[in-house]
């Protein structure tokens, strides 16, 4: 009987160039995802280390390595340990204000009323379920609404280093809410806001995080230039309702992000459809798939759709997002907005070690 020789750690990774990253394109070898690889007696064990903790497709690749490992001569064994490192998004400027940021994500609209502040909210909550580091940057300043969203009981606390966001859920933020009366108004010019932008970004004690959701006022005015012109951001995601008064509002949103080197994520549909609370009928109250076919005519990615239902508006009030109930539907609904979001971010962040080099002859 011939005993088979012990399989090399060239053969491991050879077998598991059938599996794929599907955002990314390529395999986990060429990735360089594939870490930590181990065998002794049969027994083989290495680490996947994807680029979010929020990839949707977690589980398949850890089911495909594990079978293109096993099928191996030699085998008797395979343990395959899923972990995550999110990349970063390069920036010189962004090393000086928020250095231990690593991808700034601005969540904007081109009207108001489309729930941009409710999908801001339920996104981080979703992000940080996965294991995700995640912050929030209200900078609604005219009408601050992430504190209701959340149930911020806490305050932020400043110290000699700067401010400490407060934190709810998991999700860490500073808001414009912290530090009015709820009768008050921002009467404010455009100076105003933008040294609130920079205060926010550079003089709040952040810490180590993945991602930071900026919730931006509606339209395309001083608070969104500022931000856009004080650090590079990976990428924004546009917010719309179907209806066509909002898409043609949004593309204005997209157009300012393109004419300031702002890279769009891709685009969400809120408020697709109602869904009756007794009955459970959908009724697409605003139209419907106006998001899709906007998103394919302008060849930016779809990040989804998330219903309208009152569910969803009564437990903002309370202060505690319907994305917490795991079990809801319309938890699941943000959660795969949420993943998608989280790969298009990895897949701006990695581009720099996607790009091939190119050398020059003279």
């Amino acid at each position: 009987m011939t005993v088979p020789s012990p399989v090399s750690e060239n053969q491991i990774l050879d077998a598991l160039r059938v599996v794929r990253d599907p955002d990314l394109g390529r395999d986990i070898v060429a990735l360089g995802f594939v870490k930590d690889v181990r065998v002794a007696d049969g027994s083989v064990a290495f680490s996947i280390e994807l680029t979010t903790p929020a990839c949707p497709v977690r589980e398949q690749m850890q089911q495909q390595a594990q079978r293109a490992v096993a099928a191996l001569p030699g085998v008797a064994g395979v343990q395959v340990r899923m972990t995550s490192r999110v990349r970063a998004s390069p920036g010189e400027m962004k090393q000086q204000l928020i250095p231990s940021v690593k991808n700034v994500v601005p969540i904007a609209s081109g009207k108001g009323g489309v729930g941009k502040s409710t999908l801001t909210a339920n996104l981080a909550i979703a992000l940080a379920q996965t294991g995700a580091r995640v912050g929030i940057m209200d900078a609604d300043v005219y009408g601050p609404t992430i504190p209701t969203l959340l149930g911020v009981d806490d305050l932020p606390k400043p110290t000699a280093e700067g401010i400490v966001p407060a934190e709810r859920y998991g999700v860490k933020v500073i808001s414009m809410g912290f530090f009015l009366r709820e009768d008050d108004a921002v009467i404010w010019r455009g100076p105003m806001l933008h040294k609130t932008v920079q205060h926010f970004l550079g003089n709040v004690q952040w810490g180590e995080l993945d991602y930071l959701l900026v919730d931006l006022p509606p339209g395309t005015g001083d608070v969104q230039l500022t931000l856009c012109q004080s650090i590079p951001l990976t990428g924004a995601a546009i917010v719309s309702t179907p209806q066509d008064v909002a898409l043609k509002v949004a593309q204005k949103a997209i157009t300012m992000f393109a004419r300031l080197n702002t890279p769009v994520l891709g685009v969400i549909e809120n408020m697709a459809h109602y869904v009756c609370p007794h009955c459970g009928q959908e009724d697409a109250v605003f139209g419907s798939g106006g998001a899709r076919r906007a998103a394919e005519r302008l060849e930016i990615p779809f990040l989804g759709e998330i219903p309208l239902a009152t569910v969803i508006r009564a437990q903002s009030d309370a202060g505690r997002p319907v994305v917490l109930d795991r079990a809801s539907p319309f938890a699941a609904a943000y959660r795969a907005v949420a993943e998608r979001l989280a790969a298009q971010v990895s897949i701006r962040a990695m581009q720099r070690e996607l790009t091939p080099l190119v050398r020059i002859q003279f």
